[in-house]
């Protein structure tokens, strides 16, 4: 007799499942199951790991199988990533089944298994239908959905629940005949046991019902988790979906640990008076013959006329190169453009890089500013097609690394947008692909943790005072478990209290357990089919938005194509400034026709001049600038990539600077690795290097090469540099390395698995470094204004912003009623020059659309308070945001009198009627007599209201107590007093709104002046 599982819960029905798929998939390899059905609730979102599972279960039991029939020994030891049951050994290869388990609006639930590809298209059609029309996370599914495209699929209804309607007009009855009569043979009645102690009487009514149906029955355990060990978790979860204690759910928590996948045996047992629904299995396994092998991604075409993608992708490559190159383009270029195309042309990746460029193509229609980064930097191709602006004569990497026939995977390009305007290239691909074929992927959010810690201790009981002490303090202790009872114990909580032992195990098993799906950051699916065929689609909780149920890795391992619309909020102040420069200055800039090497520029990063600047404006690479002193564009590209966790954790930065230096004597090993390192001095410094180090010195082959690359991609959930260690250090001995330089080569490497750049991916970065840092140098005021109209971005706060402009020459006008846009905009300064006027948009509080009213009502000027309020129609609570500006000032009102003016303002505009006094009736309210404010009072009210100022810095009005004359101590208790103000001042981008009402309690600065 044939035994599979046909309707398991996986962590991917979200809070109720209390295992992962490949849990499932490895348990089952070991309990000796032909196959098992991952069957979430309306979602398939766990499916792709279970295959890609499965297929690793399948080649390690072809070698241990090959290991055994060649030696006669027992099989060898299991890889790190099958950690099941060590007491048993793996000969089992499951098939999984792919499944979902509909539940539809009135409560009925029906596994659906894929007959073939097009049941497969069915069920993500039904999927779809149910989810776009219900908010993120739920779907709303309804029978028609099922009797509309459920033809190719294996339906097993599950039987009613105690307590639900079985007959009469709506009932399950109704539902589950309506369901039999429209797809017959292809339904039968599940039999799974509830483990209450009533299954010999819910076995007979579910048989009594299959009669009455006319319809088989079928056996499964229906296991909610893949051993009875995860039964306390699984409450856990039960509690966290529900809100409430685990001790408070009452008949939602598990009976028992019996509803756990089952082996053939305990199936036996389970069905012993039922042999007719256990033999059902095995006719199913025949008839559900789908694979999730048999999708098949194909591109969108992006044919036009009578032209071959082949044909259209090379002449547009083409022009771009004369584009590009006006002057002609030198010999290494146009050969490296035809292998490219050649490359391209034998793998059909055409379509791919015309998607791209047509995107691409878009975006500088609506002059979107764009930079592709990644390998696509280092692409001859996208730099003709425009997708990046990085010579590719500037690296040294292959197009291999990029597009490979070896790794038969498609590539991946990213390409950055303006952060602001991104949407519109979202909404456009949805536009040109239609939202059925169309979508962006998701990314899955799993407990790490302090989300972990918080979700799992309110569960359990625990205090909030205990949670906020446990998230605050141990969330860091979850890589090296040990060490969470000792810090426990410094905290004041006793790590040998039964509660809270129990407490920190269920968290520790909970880590890494899926929570919800999220979407990602731009990886956008195009499809030249329908997209909702190949992967439910459903809503995002963003606006006009739609997204799929796979993420990144899932789609990798299917070989999907994706796209990576990301944004960027440099380039957002890029390009703003390169508008300014045309507005003012009549010059025209883009990425490619900077000025190149400008000694200037880099004479002011040497400097450590780097506020602003795009990647280099940490206080970490300002402490490095001066030290690398960057002369050449591939300086910058080694300032990107080494000031990173990554080559930081590697000990890497040190010796190159040495070496740099001329400390330290330039040495390698072998001409081999001088060839791979020489450009970096020796010292690897980004992942492509680690990967040639592992074949030219480990001896690794190209797959291998490929493994350690995923492993050390960035922020990789599941990616194991350690894994490779043993292969690596034999392989560099063999190939005559000492130890010790092996091993401190790995150890280098081994700093790539936190972060590390690819060198085209910091080639991308580096240039938008050098743009920004030109801005900056030849156009500070011009920079300080784009930054300022693009935030919130960057390391600094518009107070700072300000300060470092100002300290470069720029003249920065404050806000004005009369001059000021919402906008930050440049003005004449009445010397030739251009100064910064503050924009609206720095009032806190300030809504846009009502200053572009008050702007274009404007005309020649406001004459008074009470004249901004008539002709623009703002409401009086917002002219008082404007008071409290001091934006008044140019038609000679205080700030204290433009707000007395502005409090007595009526709430609603008046009728002209009476919007003036009547003759003889006016009664003159006498002028308030209002005292000045003093200095200090007046940075305050800045501060308050905009973040910034621009009169003393605040520091300056107490650096007479700072600064003691001769002989005389400083005031300590003064100055004591006045520090807490002073950081809040000072400290700006870490201030929040409510924080700054800690200035009305503080007179001793207010008072000063």
């Amino acid at each position: 007799m044939r035994f599979a599982e046909l309707n398991i819960t996986s962590n991917f029905s979200f809070l109720m499942g209390g295992s992962h798929p490949e849990e499932y998939v490895e348990r089952a390899a070991l309990l000796g199951l032909e196959a098992l059905t991952i069957a979430d609730e309306n979602s398939v979102a766990g499916i792709v790991r279970a295959h890609a599972h499965c297929r690793e279960v399948t080649r390690f039991v072809q070698k241990r199988r090959d290991f055994d029939a060649s030696t006669g020994l027992i099989g060898p030891p299991k890889p790190s990533h099958l950690q099941g049951h060590s007491s048993a050994a793996i000969y089992n290869t499951p098939r999984l089944l792919p499944a979902a388990r509909l539940v539809f609006e009135a409560g009925w639930q029906i596994t659906a298994l894929p007959l073939n590809r097009k049941g497969w298209g069915g069920l993500c059609r039904i999927l779809s239908a149910g989810r776009l029309r219900a908010d993120k996370g739920h779907c709303l599914l309804h029978t028609a959905d099922l009797l509309e495209h459920g033809a190719n699929l294996m339906l097993l209804i599950h039987p009613p629940h105690a307590g639900q309607q079985h007959s009469g007009a709506g009932g399950w009855g109704q539902f589950a005949q309506q369901v039999t009569r429209r797809f017959g043979q292809n339904t039968s009645l599940l039999m799974a046991p509830s483990y209450t102690g009533q299954d010999a009487k819910r076995f007979a009514k579910i048989t009594e019902i299959s009669t009455h149906l006319n319809i088989p029955t079928i056996a499964s355990a229906s296991p909610k988790m893949h051993h009875g060990k995860r039964r306390k978790l699984t409450d856990v979860l039960a509690a966290i979906r529900l809100g409430c204690k685990v001790q408070d759910l009452g008949s939602t928590a598990l009976t028992n640990a019996e509803e756990r996948l089952r082996s053939p045996s305990e199936l036996r047992h389970i069905f012993k008076n039922y042999p007719e629904a256990l033999a059902n299995i095995a006719t199913l396994l025949d008839r559900c013959t789908f694979s999730l092998d048999e999708l098949r991604y194909e591109y969108p075409s992006e044919v036009t006329g009578a032209e071959t993608a082949s044909q259209r992708l090379s002449r547009l490559a083409h022009e771009g190169l004369h584009w590009r190159y006006p002057a002609g383009p030198p010999d290494k270029v146009v050969k490296m453009l035809e292998h490219e195309l050649t490359l391209i042309a034998k793998l059909k990746y055409e379509p791919y890089f015309l998607t791209v460029r047509d995107i691409v193509h878009f975006a500088r229609s609506r002059e979107i500013l764009c930079q592709g980064r990644g390998s696509a930097a280092n692409s001859v191709v996208c730099y003709c097609l425009g997708v990046t602006s990085v010579s590719p004569e500037v690296g040294t990497m292959v197009f291999e690394r990029f597009v490979s026939e070896a790794r038969n995977e498609p590539p991946d390009i990213d390409v950055d947008f303006e952060h602001e305007r991104r949407e519109e290239v979202i909404q456009h691909i949805y536009k040109q692909y239609g939202r059925h074929r169309a979508g962006l992927c998701a990314t899955v959010i799993h407990y790490r943790g302090k989300r972990a810690i918080r979700e799992v201790g309110r569960a359990m009981g625990l205090s909030q005072d205990t949670l906020s002490a446990m998230s605050s303090q141990l969330w860091g202790f979850f890589s090296s478990k040990g060490l969470e009872a000792e810090r426990m114990r410094e905290i004041g909580l006793d790590p040998n209290d039964k509660a809270l032992r129990q407490t920190m195990e269920l968290i520790y098993e909970v880590i890494g357990f899926p929570r919800h799906l999220s979407q990602h950051v731009g990886g956008f699916i195009i499809t030249q089919g329908r997209l909702d065929e190949l992967v439910p689609i459903e809503n995002a909780t963003m606006e006009d938005r739609t997204v799929i149920c796979w993420d990144k890795d899932d789609i990798d391992t299917l070989g999907i194509l994706k796209v990576d619309v990301l944004s960027l909020g440099m380039l957002s102040c890029i390009r703003k400034s390169f508008d300014l420069i045309e507005q003012h200055h009549g010059t025209y800039y883009d990425l490619a026709t900077l000025p190149p090497e400008d000694p200037v520029v880099y004479d002011m990063l040497c400097k450590a001049d780097s506020l602003g600047v795009f990647q280099v404006e940490s206080r970490a690479q300002m402490n490095f600038l001066p030290r690398m002193r960057p002369r050449c564009f591939y300086d910058l590209v080694i300032e990107t990539a080494i000031v990173r966790p990554g080559p930081i954790q590697g000990d890497m930065v040190h010796p190159y600077i040495r070496r740099r230096n001329g400390e330290e004597v330039v040495t390698f090993p072998s001409d081999e690795l001088g060839r791979v390192l020489g450009k970096t001095l020796g010292v690897p410094l980004f992942q492509e290097q680690a990967m040639q180090i592992a074949i030219v010195g480990a001896g690794f082959d190209p797959s291998e090469a490929d493994r350690l690359r995923r492993a050390l991609a960035t922020f990789k959930k599941h990616g194991n540099v350690t894994e490779h260690k043993r292969r690596f250090l034999q392989g560099m001995k063999a190939n005559g390395y000492e130890d010790e330089f092996a091993q401190r080569c790995f150890s280098q490497i081994e700093g790539f698995g936190s972060y590390g750049f690819p060198e085209s991916h910091a080639a991308s970065f580096a240039l938008l470094v050098y743009a920004s840092a030109w801005l900056k140098c030849h156009h500070p005021g011009i920079f300080a204004c784009a930054l300022l109209n693009s935030q919130p971005m960057g390391f600094y706060a518009p107070a700072q912003i300000v300060r470092d402009a100002r300290e470069h020459g720029v003249e920065v006008r404050p806000v004005c009623i009369n001059h000021s846009f919402w906008d930050n905009v440049m003005e004449p300064d009445g010397n030739g020059g251009l100064a910064v006027r503050l924009g609206m948009r720095q009032i806190k509080g300030l809504p846009e659309d009502d200053v572009t009213w008050l702007t274009t009502a404007r005309n020649n000027g406001y004459l008074s308070v009470e004249d901004v309020w008539r002709r623009s129609g703002m409401a009086p609570k917002l002219i008082t945001l404007l008071a409290e500006a001091d934006a008044f000032f140019s038609i000679g009102l205080t700030r204290r009198q433009a707000l007395w003016d502005a409090k007595a303002l009526a709430g609603d505009k008046p009728l002209p009627l009476f919007a003036h006094d009547l003759d003889g009736e006016g009664i003159v309210e006498p002028a308030a007599n209002l005292p000045a404010m003093t200095e200090g009072e007046e940075v305050v009210e800045d501060y308050v209201a905009m973040r910034l100022t621009l009169r003393t810095h605040p520091v300056g009005l107490i650096r007479h107590r700072l600064t003691p004359g001769m002989g005389q101590r400083p005031q300590l208790s003064l100055i004591q007093k006045d520090i807490p103000v002073l950081n809040k001042i000072t400290q700006t981008r870490a201030m929040h709104p409510r924080d700054l009402n800690v200035f009305s309690k503080a007179p001793q600065i207010a008072a000063v002046g």
